[in-house]
């Protein structure tokens, strides 16, 4: 009698574990369609010198294919010059992007004053550095939950000549 039991209760619990791979199965499909918000980098320009550092703004565009506002949960950046990281930082909690339309989000990028003086040194009469600009863009989608967007872009930015600093 206690092999039949067992032997139900081993049937049985072969097709719950049957049944719970085909949901993950299912999930995992429909997940996998799930849209997600599409990011790019418009610009990034030189803002101002202060007594902390150097200032650049990008302008980045998210598109919204959701008639809902998503929360932005953060915003992390890491700004870099040939493989040497210039700046890097996080932006808790910078908004929200607004129901099917496209949203454009200022990501302030500061360079500490001791490594962009590092910089001038190094570029010579040019003042223009290759930059590449890795953002990560986290965002709270219902049902999904957070996902991180990456985006990036690279180019040339001018770094502050002496009249800036005055």
């Amino acid at each position: 009698m206690a092999s039949t039991e067992q032997k139900e209760v081993e049937e049985n619990g072969s097709m719950i574990s049957g049944l719970l791979d085909k949901a993950k199965g299912f999930f995992a499909e429909k997940l996998a369609n799930v849209p997600t918000p599409e990011a790019a980098v418009d610009n990034v320009d030189f803002k101002g010198v202060t007594r902390q550092g150097v200032d650049y703004h990008a302008k980045v565009s998210v598109k919204n294919p959701y008639s809902q506002t998503i929360p932005i949960c953060q915003i992390s950046y890491v700004l870099k010059s040939a493989t040497r990281t210039i700046a890097s930082g996080t932006i808790p909690d910078p908004g929200s992007l607004v129901g099917n339309k496209t949203t454009v989000l200022d990501v302030p990028v500061k360079v500490a004053y001791s490594i962009a003086v590092s910089l001038m040194k190094d570029i010579g009469s040019d003042w223009d550095i290759d930059y590449q600009l890795d953002i990560g863009l986290t965002f709270d989608i219902p049902v999904v939950g957070d996902i991180t967007i990456p985006v990036s872009t690279q180019g040339e930015i001018k770094l502050p000549s002496l009249r800036d600093f005055f």
